[in-house]
């Protein structure tokens, strides 16, 4: 069946290191618009900082950012669907965190363009203090994100070093009991690992299927992208998923398509393989 609908990932897939949107992959886009193919970004990313390349690629298809929790209109700020995290549970979250001296960041206002709360970071971490000095606009501290967490937030979000965050991951799992959801987004090169607290209803695949539900299409016409750990719902919801070269080699033996990295328009290569020249 032809591809009705492309749910792309952002960072390290549809953006090269230098967060550019090439040449190559644009056109690849645009043709696959031109053939009536609906492209929907899904993203890990908040809200507020994935909008701006939503509003680019001038896509009709809402943005699903923070990982599925929340899918909004780019233009109109609609909120289309939420899965706020339940606020017992994200204190509970809160509590476990500052027991294991993790930096932790409360993603909030989901009915606006997003803010994150927090009350602040370890010096050390380097990778956060620039996501945040970026970010700055963003940006709400407080002296206690307990007290500041007596509603639904949209999620918890931790960084740090790839190996730590593995520990911490496995010892929140544990403690949590499957009450939430986490995903994480691994860069082995820069020693960088972010991990994501959600609802348990929250997921990039059940984003895409409510996407595809609401247009007619098919799981056999949907093919999503993508480069990390939290990528693999949509993936393994797609008819087609790919992965890209740049991903960790975990993700490349997982029975997936493959194409090139995202430093040589890996994006690009799947959209002809598997849209402009299929029959």
């Amino acid at each position: 069946m032809p591809v009705r609908l492309l749910a792309l990932d952002i960072d390290g897939t549809l953006l090269n290191g230098r967060s550019e949107m090439t040449p190559r992959v644009r056109a690849s886009l645009d043709a696959a618009q031109e053939r009536g193919v609906l492209i929907a970004l899904v993203t890990g990313r908040r809200f507020r900082s994935a909008r701006p390349i939503a509003q680019e690629l001038n896509s009709a298809i809402p943005l699903i950012s923070h990982n599925g929790a929340l899918t909004k209109d780019v233009t109109t700020l609609e909120t289309i669907s939420y899965h706020p995290l339940a606020a017992d549970l994200a204190r509970e979250i809160i509590r476990i965190g500052r027991a294991c001296g993790v930096d932790m960041i409360v993603c909030d206002d989901p009915h606006d363009l997003g803010v994150m709360v927090l009350e602040g970071y370890s010096p050390d971490n380097r990778a956060l203090r620039f996501y945040l000095e970026k970010y700055s606009d963003s940006i709400v501290k407080v002296p206690d994100l307990l007290a500041h967490t007596q509603h639904d937030p949209i999620q918890i979000m931790f960084s740090g070093r790839c190996d730590p965050m593995d520990e911490f991951e496995a010892h929140l799992q544990a403690v949590m009991d499957g009450q939430i959801q986490l995903f994480k987004t691994r860069y082995r090169k820069g020693d960088l690992t972010i991990l994501d607290a959600l609802s348990t209803t929250a997921s990039k695949g059940t984003g895409v299927a409510a996407i595809a539900h609401t247009h007619g299409i098919a799981r056999a016409e949907v093919m999503a992208v993508g480069d990390n750990h939290n990528d693999l719902t949509m993936l393994r919801f797609a008819g087609i998923g790919v992965v890209m070269g740049n991903a960790e080699e975990e993700l490349k033996r997982a029975g997936f398509a493959l194409t090139s990295s995202n430093e040589a328009d890996g994006v690009a290569e799947a959209i002809e393989r598997f849209i402009l020249r299929a029959e």
